[in-house]
Parts: C-alpha cells; sequence; structure tokens
C-alpha cells in the first residue's frame, strides 16, 4: 500500500514535467475513456489528495488517478525507453514536447469534470500533506468506532488521508500501542498527540528519496520490515503478523515490550 509521501512525490514528478504544457499525446487505456483526447489542451497542475492524484487540465477536466498495491507513474525524456512494466500494463499515457507520463498499473483512471471532484475524493479524512489538515478532526473522525483496531483506524482514509502500511506501524510503535488495541482503549495522551505525530512524520519525509521514520540512515524504521531483529529502544526482537480482513491482510510489525495491548500469538515452531 503507498504511503502519502510517496503520491505526494509523484504528484510532484507529473508537475514538473507536464504542468503549463499543452498535451501532444493522450492514450487512456481503459474502455470507458479509450475515445478522449487531451490534446491541445494545458496541463494546469496536478496535486495529491490524501492517496489520489488529480491532474487538471484546461476546459474544466480532471484525470483522477489512485496507484492502488502496485501502480505508478514514471516520467521519461524525449527518444528515453520506457521503463516500468510491459506494454500491456500502461493505463495512461500523458505526452509533451520534452516529456512523457506513463502511468502502470493504475485500478483507478478516470476522467472527470474538475467541478465534480468531490464525488470522487470528498469522502477523505484530513490530508496530512494537504492544506485541509485538521489534527483535531483526524482525532474525532477515529474515535467514531472506539471498538475497531487501531490499525486498521489508520489505514481507513475517511479518518485521515495518507497513512499506509508502514505508518501505520510506525505510528502504533511510537506512540507505544499495538495495532490490534481498539481505539477507545488508547491512552488519551497517546491519542491526542497520535494526529500530530503522524502529520510530522510524513511531512518530514515527503521530500526525501529514501523514508525515515527514525532519523537514522542505518535503521531507518523502528519496526516495520525489522522482524525478528532487535528493538531499537529495548532490544526485544520484533514480532510481525498479519492484520485485517481475510484476502485484505497486511504484514505488521509490532515490539511486545515498548506496545501495549491485544496482540496474536507468535506462531508455534515446527517440531
Amino acid at each position: 500500500m503507498p504511503e502519502g509521501d510517496s503520491v505526494w512525490q509523484a504528484a510532484g514528478k507529473l508537475r514538473t514535467a507536464l504542468a503549463g504544457q499543452e498535451v501532444t499525446r493522450c492514450d487512456l487505456r481503459v474502455p470507458r475513456f479509450a475515445t478522449a483526447d487531451l490534446r491541445g489542451r494545458r496541463v494546469l497542475e496536478v496535486v495529491a489528495r490524501g492517496k489520489h492524484l488529480l491532474s487538471r487540465f484546461e476546459g474544466g477536466l480532471t484525470l483522477h488517478t489512485h496507484l492502488g498495491m502496485e501502480g505508478s507513474w514514471r516520467v521519461f525524456g524525449v527518444g528515453e525507453r520506457w521503463r516500468g512494466g510491459p506494454g500491456h500494463q500502461i493505463r495512461a499515457v500523458l505526452g509533451n514536447a520534452g516529456h512523457t507520463a506513463v502511468g502502470y498499473r493504475l485500478p483507478v483512471l478516470e476522467l472527470l469534470r474538475t467541478a465534480d471532484e468531490q464525488g470522487a475524493v470528498g469522502h477523505l479524512g484530513p490530508d496530512l500533506l494537504g492544506a485541509d489538515w485538521d489534527a483535531e478532526q483526524a482525532l474525532a473522525n477515529l474515535r467514531t468506532e472506539p471498538g475497531r483496531e487501531l490499525g486498521e483506524a489508520l489505514l481507513d482514509q475517511r479518518n485521515l488521508a495518507g497513512i499506509g502500511n508502514i505508518y501505520k506501524s510506525e505510528i502504533c510503535f511510537l506512540v507505544g500501542a499495538t495495532p490490534w488495541l481498539p481505539v477507545g482503549e488508547l491512552p488519551r495522551p497517546a491519542a491526542e498527540r497520535l494526529p500530530a505525530l503522524a502529520q510530522r512524520a510524513l511531512e518530514a519525509n515527503r521530500d526525501r528519496p529514501m523514508r525515515s521514520t527514525t532519523g537514522r540512515r542505518d535503521q531507518r524504521h523502528y519496526v516495520y520490515g525489522r522482524a525478528p531483529r532487535p528493538c531499537l529502544r529495548c532490544g526485544t526482537p520484533i514480532r510481525r503478523a498479519d492484520q485485517g480482513e481475510p484476502g485484505r491482510e497486511r504484514p505488521t510489525y509490532w515490539c511486545p515490550h515498548c506496545q501495549h495491548g491485544p496482540a496474536p500469538a507468535p506462531a508455534p515452531r515446527p517440531r
């Protein structure tokens, strides 16, 4: 699952390559919009909204895309070989005199009126990297389901937009709670600092080529991807388990000493 800072960076690359330029090549490879032609229109801007990308064009049109689990936008110079996957995975091509942007494996791609963007992104909570960020509203959203597991609530973009699976594990570590702790059982001081902590973490990484939640280069994450290595704080082996509904499980990491709350039992060792 992509993180909000990655989508922010993707928007920046597309904006640099396309904004202010007239589209000279357009190929939307989804049946519904296969005949749409944006050639001759100037790209006004490209913005990120949570994990969504909105490319706005003259004439009041917006290309709305989402990276899903495996999608990406790649930008290439004139004559540069496209790299990002086989041709059948390309879903969108937008080009101008100097650059070509190619969208691979995009699960969401739709052309809509700019005036109707709210229909695509209006359900999202406050954007951790957006002008609409509101820590109090984000906390209020999280608290609407006090029995929900904290990790699942953080991934729900209706609560706050931009957290993916990496930040889910890291933020739970930083507030000292397991991802399985019900939101309503999170101690009040931890709950009140969680939104601001999450916003600072994404903001610190939005311009970094390599994400780090620790501030260290040798160990960039506190828990994510580190099982069974020792916790950077206490030395206890980090644990890993899946969290989520069947078919939508996400690998989740935590320290059983530094984080308090329920967690899956360790898997039995093979005999």
